[in-house]
């Protein structure tokens, strides 16, 4: 299924200040369909998002607004034919450290998207953009890492996981009763450039590795680096997330975006290597409760959708360190103090 036939079409695009939302914009305008935009813009310093991710403010289409605050979501709404809700506070360790903040973006935010878009007269399907963090662990066998498949039971262990489960059940609720056409995507591990990394985050292994690499810091192997991860290049994450916009298969369905293949973290810091050879890594205990991890099974997502990734996670990490070498001041001043070591 061609995405052309996006062209012509209004998109309204929640969160799309961020790397993922900024990425989805891009591609829209590339495919001649005009992005509808509303963001924050509070995740970072105002500059990154002009510097790094290329958002105008001056974009008569790009709004800064809280999609929670009633009425936000309704005013840009009209005319839209379709809706991704890629809005939210996206950070396993923020939403718990913030639960509240978590509860007024994820879940209040949702229900006014989810609200307007079943209000709207011209909207045909809703994304909801999800996470494998749904999940939560899995049983599996022998210690292998779980393939996580869209009908396996919801076990999230994070208040971002738990936000996420309820965005995608309330989605469900919602949008057929108006007779809107929904697809959940559940994206595994997204990075790529330009990512920045905030500070007392934990995810983002890629640019946390090359960054870290990049000022002769160690890298620290949890455990030994034993864990598994399904790693997404963001450009692939965009596309799949529009094909799951009009594929006809994902009408009213879940949907992983992942790329099957389980990485280890040990394996990414030997990617890192690669282009800094210089690179110390050092084994540190694995922390009370850290997932082995795992992958997503990607049937689903290839019958549906009809499409699946293209970039390999050797490509994607040359791909961000080339983009580093090139873009060091992307490098956050609070990494290159003593106490970040």
């Amino acid at each position: 299924m061609s995405l052309e036939q996006l062209a012509g079409t209004k998109v309204l695009v929640t969160g799309a200040g961020g790397l993922i939302g900024s990425r989805l914009t891009a591609q829209l305008r590339q495919l001649g369909a005009r992005p509808v935009s509303v963001c924050k813009i509070d995740a970072y310093p105002r500059d990154v998002y002009h510097r790094h991710f290329g958002i105008s403010l001056d974009d008569e289409d790009f709004h800064v607004g809280d999609i929670a605050e009633a009425g936000t979501v309704g005013k840009l709404i009209g005319g839209c034919d379709y809706v991704i809700h890629a809005a939210a506070l996206a950070d396993v360790a923020a939403c718990t450290r913030r639960p509240t903040a978590a509860i007024q973006t994820n879940i209040v935010g949702t229900q006014r998207v989810l609200e307007a878009a079943a209000t709207a007269s011209n909207v045909r399907r809703v994304v909801f953009v999800s996470s494998a963090s749904v999940y939560g662990n899995q049983d599996t066998h022998d210690g292998e890492p779980a393939v996580f498949a869209e009908d396996a039971p919801l076990r999230p262990v994070s208040v971002y996981g738990a936000s996420k489960a309820w965005g995608e059940f309330q989605s469900a609720v919602v949008l057929p009763e108006a007779g809107v056409s929904y697809t959940n995507v559940r994206y595994f591990s997204v990075y790529g450039e330009p990512q920045i990394i905030k500070e007392n985050s934990h995810s983002w292994v890629v640019a946390w590795f090359c960054m870290r690499a990049a000022l002769g810091l160690p890298l620290h192997l949890h455990g030994g680096g034993r864990q598994v991860r399904d790693l997404v290049h963001v450009d692939d994450i965009a596309t799949g997330t529009l094909h799951a916009l009009i594929a006809p298969a994902a009408h009213n369905q879940t949907v992983n975006l992942g790329t099957g293949l389980g990485t280890t973290i040990r394996q990414v810091a030997d990617l890192v290597r690669v282009h800094y050879p210089d690179l110390t890594v050092d084994d540190t205990p694995l922390p009370p409760g850290d997932p082995q991890g795992g992958y997503a099974c990607p049937r689903r997502m290839t019958e549906a959708l009809g499409w699946q990734p293209g970039v390999t996670v050797a490509e994607g990490v040359a791909r961000y360190a080339a983009w580093l070498r090139e873009t060091p001041t992307a490098i956050p001043a609070w990494l290159r103090e003593p106490t970040a070591a």
